[in-house]
């Protein structure tokens, strides 16, 4: 973080304050063996009537242990359930690429691939195709650039 903020202490003090009062509750990563990174993508396609916004979610794990998760609003309208599929692949590439630099940053190597699942076969294709067709020209974003480089 560049710049942290006093909400950020607090939040920082709070979780600190968690770990101490629950020492039997952890999550166990041992330095030898594969450190196996698993993702769950999904989207909710236009759920509002009152803005036709997409809900993205996802979870990862780490060697079986869920430690990430997180639902929000779409900031865009998907015009289509794939739209809204992809862009929540994005996301949950993103929340990927910031645990793998998290876990090189406290000495795990991490060689093997990631598994994403998404339940919508377009986005799945979409996603896997390195060819853009002019029917795909809403998602020529950098939100396709994104989940295609990394």
């Amino acid at each position: 973080m560049d710049k942290p903020r006093s909400v950020h202490w607090e939040v920082a003090q709070r979780n600190l304050k968690y770990i101490k009062a629950s020492p039997s509750k952890r999550l166990l990563f041992k330095r030898h063996g594969h450190m196996k990174i698993e993702a769950y993508s999904d989207a909710d396609y236009a759920p509002s009537k009152d803005d036709r916004k997409s809900t993205s979610g996802y979870c990862t794990y780490v060697r079986g242990n869920l430690v990430t998760w997180r639902s929000k609003k779409q900031t865009t309208v998907a015009r289509s359930s794939a739209e809204a599929e992809y862009r929540a692949m994005a996301h949950t590439t993103s929340e990927i690429l910031w645990l793998m630099y998290l876990l090189k940053e406290l000495g795990f190597m991490y060689d093997d691939p990631v598994l994403m699942h998404c339940d919508n076969q377009t986005a799945i294709h979409i996603a896997s195709n390195l060819i853009f067709h002019e029917r795909l020209n809403i998602l020529r974003s950098i939100v396709t650039l994104f989940v295609r480089l990394s």
